[in-house]
Parts: C-alpha cells; sequence; structure tokens
C-alpha cells in the first residue's frame, strides 16, 4: 500500500510535516556524536525486525532520509502491509555513515509505532474474517499522528472512521443535550454540510428510535447488551447502518463476530498498540 493508495487528506503533505518535526526535536542544531565519524565515510546497514509484525511506515523512512540525505540509498525488501517474520531485513541503508545514524532512531521510531498499530489492526481484522463486519479506528491516535496511523490501519487490514471533525459528524450525548435533542441535531447537520455522513450515539433503543425517526445514517449504540444490539438491529435493517462501540477489545470482538452488525469500532487498533522491536546493524566493511 501507498499513500496514493488511501482516500486520507493531506498524507503526504502530514509525512513531509511529521518527519520535519520529528527530526528539529532529535537533531536540534547537529547531531553531535555523529560528529566523531570522519564526514566523508560511507556505510551500509540493516533494519532488522526482531519479531513478526505487519510492516508499515515506508513513505516515513524514505521522507526521514530524502531530509537528511537525498544521495542517501533506501533499499527495500517489504511492502506496506506485508506480514513479516522475525529476524527478517526490512531495507537497506546505503550512503553517509554519518546520515545513517542520524537518521536511524527517527526512521525506526515511525516504523515501530506505524507497524505496531497495523500488527494491532491485523490481529483485529483477522477476527472479523468471513463476515461482513469492517472493523473501524478512532480518533483517539497519538497526538501529531493520526493520518499515520490511519494509514496504518489500513495497512493491517481494518478500516477508516471519520479522519477528524472535519468529514462526518458524530453525534453524541452532550451534543444531543446542547442542540435540543436527536432530532434537532440530526436536523442542523443536514444544513451545515448536506452530503456528510450523520452519525448518532445511543445509549438505549428509545434513543435508537429517534435517531432513526430523524434519518441518520449511521447509528451507534454505546454498551448495549447482545440482546439489545438484536432488537436495534432488527428496527434499523434497512433504515440505518448499526455501529457497535464501548470496551471493544479482541475478547468482546469474537463475541460480537456472529452479530450481523456493519461496524465494530474500537480505540484499542490505535492507542493501544505495543510498538515492535527493530534493529539497525551497520555493516563491518563499511568503507572510508
Amino acid at each position: 500500500m501507498t499513500p496514493a493508495d488511501t482516500s486520507i487528506p493531506n498524507l503526504a503533505a502530514d509525512i513531509q510535516r511529521s518527519v520535519s518535526a520529528a527530526l528539529a526535536e532529535d537533531v536540534g542544531d547537529g547531531d553531535i556524536t555523529a560528529q566523531l565519524i570522519p564526514a566523508d565515510r560511507t556505510a551500509r546497514a540493516r533494519v532488522i525486525t526482531r519479531e513478526d509484525c505487519v510492516f508499515c511506515g515506508r513513505p516515513w523512512v524514505e521522507e526521514v532520509f530524502r531530509q537528511l540525505d537525498p544521495d542517501l540509498d533506501v533499499i527495500w525488501h517489504v511492502e506496506d502491509g506485508q506480514q513479516v517474520a522475525a529476524d527478517s531485513v526490512l531495507f537497506e541503508l546505503d550512503g553517509n555513515a554519518r546520515s545513517i545514524l542520524t537518521g536511524e532512531r527517527c526512521a525506526l521510531n515511525f516504523v515501530q509505532t506505524l507497524s505496531g498499530t497495523a500488527t494491532t489492526a491485523a490481529s483485529y481484522a483477522a477476527l472479523a474474517a468471513g463476515t461482513e463486519i469492517r472493523i473501524l479506528d478512532t480518533r483517539k491516535t497519538i497526538p501529531g499522528l493520526r493520518t499515520a496511523q490511519k494509514y496504518a490501519v489500513l495497512c493491517g487490514g481494518c478500516d477508516n472512521h471519520r479522519i477528524g471533525l472535519f468529514d462526518a459528524f458524530l453525534i453524541k450525548e452532550n451534543h444531543i443535550a446542547a442542540a435540543g435533542g436527536i432530532h434537532n441535531a440530526v436536523a442542523q447537520a443536514h444544513q451545515i454540510k448536506p452530503g456528510a455522513l450523520v452519525e448518532v450515539e445511543v445509549e438505549s433503543i428509545e434513543e435508537l428510535e429517534q435517531a432513526l425517526d430523524a434519518g441518520a445514517d449511521v447509528i451507534m449504540l454505546d454498551e448495549f447488551t447482545d440482546e439489545m444490539t438484536a432488537q436495534a438491529l432488527s428496527l434499523a435493517k434497512g433504515r440505518a447502518k448499526i455501529e457497535i462501540s464501548g470496551s471493544v477489545n479482541e475478547t468482546r470482538l469474537q463475541q460480537l463476530a456472529g452479530l450481523d452488525v456493519d461496524y465494530i469500532s474500537s480505540g484499542s487498533l490505535t492507542k493501544h498498540l505495543r510498538a515492535i522491536d527493530l534493529s539497525l546493524r551497520l555493516d563491518s566493511d563499511s568503507t572510508a
């Protein structure tokens, strides 16, 4: 997968911005340790994963070394979204030794975080395999890495919910109270941005019926029991899509996979990730 394969807005610009910020906080006004190495020393390095994972982060690695040293070559052995076994070489770096070592941590930080996100997403996607359920992420992302993690979720085989507050309506309890009820909130949403998806979160069957009558596109069931969910599906059939949210982890997802819902969303895809263990090894035959 590449950024061009997704519908995530501004992803290419966000990659440049996030890499620039990451390099600024790490390198500052110069890598003083890299100055121990002769300026003309060249080297070749390999980046290896120490554990099984779904790889993600290629565009970020390329951008790190493009900004640091456009003459440095990145040689790829994997693609984004590829299942990779432990001890596999992910990519190699060939060029100025200072550039390789200066960019090492920044590049690996992106890869280990995004591969961790993609790997988590893949485990969730596997639990829903063979069903029509789409597993969605949420806005519970690492600050500054919203589009990056949304991209990683796609690499892992799950889907994106709205990207942010700007591209779809998600009307929750406080919105409903402030807007004067579900019907008023949905009506105003259609006026504010015609054609935008309108989703309403409900906490009871009564609220579900109100959202259906108001013309919501998607209804999110918050902390519904299985019995309430079955009733909601019967009422909503052909009128709105149904999404389940709230306390959805891998165990709960297994229980929900047998229900005929359209979407299951989980913040765990992006907030409960575990970074993948990576290692960069400089070849011993590097030369001046």
